[in-house]
């Protein structure tokens, strides 16, 4: 059977790239060393295939077509987007993988949207150039959920689809080592008046959340909430929310947090892992 190894949280800031010497060098230093730190730990965990959850900002898709969870079952390539730094190329998809979890989820009452050729934009070209690139041989399935905007996918439904994604790919009869990725943001107000707010203490609540595996309090947090604390962007907590619940129950590990307004959002990063239920009960004194 196929396992799943860990799972961690990146962003997925453009203007690293676009505007790399905006931030504060030892600001910048940390968060270019957090995803180093993470790249090395796929390289130890000896991961073949990484599962990117992302989401579109307005670039793949529009008005009119949201899909509301998308999975790329064919070719990969990308970004989309002209952005310093980021190489465009040929990503080589999992191409099994993707099509046992659109197969198995259509069985199971997830009814994907498909893309057979898909060029991905910076939410999973980032974790991907970071993260899964240097490991050479390593394959992605990419998948995005409609996080930023309106009618974006509910929480409950990310968690379930991560629950999902965990199931069926601990099942599967292969020997891949997979990790899933859930890229996004904590603060960050996109579009707005309020761009380049950074709410360190809204961030440094979510990482503890994750940190406890507490992913009921994560899955209650609604967008009233969320944009007035955090913004717009905070919506993309919904990747994180998929990508732990897929090994739940799990704990996490912060890697690195940095509030930078220059980038316009908290970037945050963490390790989570599965643990025993048991475990989880005791540490929530259940």
């Amino acid at each position: 059977m196929a396992e799943l190894v860990s799972a961690f949280l990146v962003p997925h800031a453009p203007l690293m790239f676009s505007s790399p010497d905006a931030a504060p060098a030892e600001q910048k230093h940390t968060v270019i060393g957090a995803f180093e730190q993470i790249a090395e730990r796929i390289r130890a965990l000896r991961a073949t295939t990484a599962i990117i959850i992302g989401s579109d900002h307005y670039i793949l898709f529009g008005p009119a077509c949201l899909p509301s969870m998308l999975i790329g079952i064919g070719d990969v390539d990308g970004p989309l987007e002209r952005i310093p730094g980021l190489v465009r190329g040929v990503i080589d998809n999992n191409t099994a993988l993707a099509r046992v979890l659109f197969e198995q989820g259509r069985r199971s009452g997830f009814d994907w949207a498909v893309a057979k050729a898909l060029t991905i934009d910076h939410a999973i070209a980032i974790p991907y150039q970071m993260c899964v690139k240097p490991n050479a041989g390593m394959k992605i399935v990419p998948i995005y959920l409609n996080s930023g905007v309106d009618p974006a996918i509910t929480m409950a439904r990310a968690r379930a689809l991560g629950e999902f994604i965990g199931d069926t790919v601990r099942e599967w009869r292969s020997d891949e080592r997979v990790v899933v990725i859930g890229s996004g943001g904590i603060s960050h107000w996109v579009g707005s008046a309020q761009m380049g707010t950074v709410n360190a203490r809204f961030d440094r609540h979510i990482l503890d959340l994750v940190e406890a595996g507490d992913l009921d309090a994560l899955a209650e947090l609604d967008d009233a909430y969320l944009e007035a604390e955090a913004g717009n962007g905070a919506r993309e907590i919904r990747n994180h929310v998929c990508a732990m619940a897929a090994v739940a129950p799990c704990r996490g590990r912060t890697v690195a947090y940095e509030p930078v307004p220059e980038w316009v959002t908290g970037l945050g990063f963490a390790e989570v892992t599965r643990v025993a239920q048991n475990s989880v009960r005791t540490a929530h004194g259940a």
